[in-house]
């Protein structure tokens, strides 16, 4: 929803050369990763996805196929930090900076926003801020990193992406990777939130509908 998003966002303001996609053995990859490449032809974009299959192989989390369950309750709730991949973002950036450099990319664009900030450190503008200033140091090309999101909360992107005429019926969200949402892990409760809170018409269906669970006190 949120890196969807973004693509419109930049694809409404210049040129993009490419979107990128990484198959790390999310136990939603394969539901996620379809309709990222409807977009992708949607707007007229080239589609590469990159395999990432060490990170399932040796890394703890139970985001990852052979993982724990995923946790239900609110996506702020202490729990949820089962489901950070160690440093997932730091790895994809890089290899991405690397990408953008080889197609002569002027920058890269990452969907990151306020609300993955009490969870995922990697999501953070203290580290955003320094991998960007690394990618541009370590390219020739002096390689940009765009976060247009990342003083948004999540309502204010679907509000966004409706304003483009995004068509969210083709994101996916779910972390647990059934055939639909399951409206009760994490992202699942951020996702139906960010609808309600936007006033934007949710096409998602949902296994569970009930109450939406209280925001934790921090």
């Amino acid at each position: 929803m949120d890196s969807v998003t973004a693509l419109y966002h930049t694809a409404a303001q210049q040129p993009v050369a490419a979107a990128l996609s990484f198959d790390y053995g999310a136990k939603h990859n394969a539901r996620e990763l379809p309709e990222a490449a409807w977009h992708a032809a949607h707007l007229g974009i080239r589609h590469v996805v990159l395999p990432l299959q060490f990170m399932a192989e040796h890394f703890a989390s139970a985001l990852l196929t052979g993982g724990s369950e995923i946790p239900k309750g609110h996506y702020e709730e202490e729990s949820m930090r089962q489901t950070v991949v160690p440093f997932r973002n730091g790895i994809m950036l890089a290899i991405a900076a690397g990408f953008a450099e080889s197609i002569e990319a002027e920058a890269l664009v990452i969907a990151a926003h306020a609300g993955d900030h009490a969870i995922y450190p990697d999501c953070r503008e203290t580290f955003m801020a320094a991998m960007a200033e690394a990618i541009r140091e370590g390219t020739y090309a002096g390689v940009r990193v765009l976060r247009p999101f990342v003083a948004l909360n999540k309502a204010a992107i679907a509000a966004r992406g409706a304003a483009l005429g995004l068509d969210f019926s083709h994101t996916w969200s779910c972390y647990v990777g059934g055939p639909i949402h399951c409206g009760e892990c994490g992202t699942c409760v951020e996702r139906r939130e960010a609808f309600l809170d936007a006033a934007v018409p949710d096409p998602t269906v949902y296994l569970h509908e009930g109450p939406l669970p209280p925001k934790p006190h921090q």
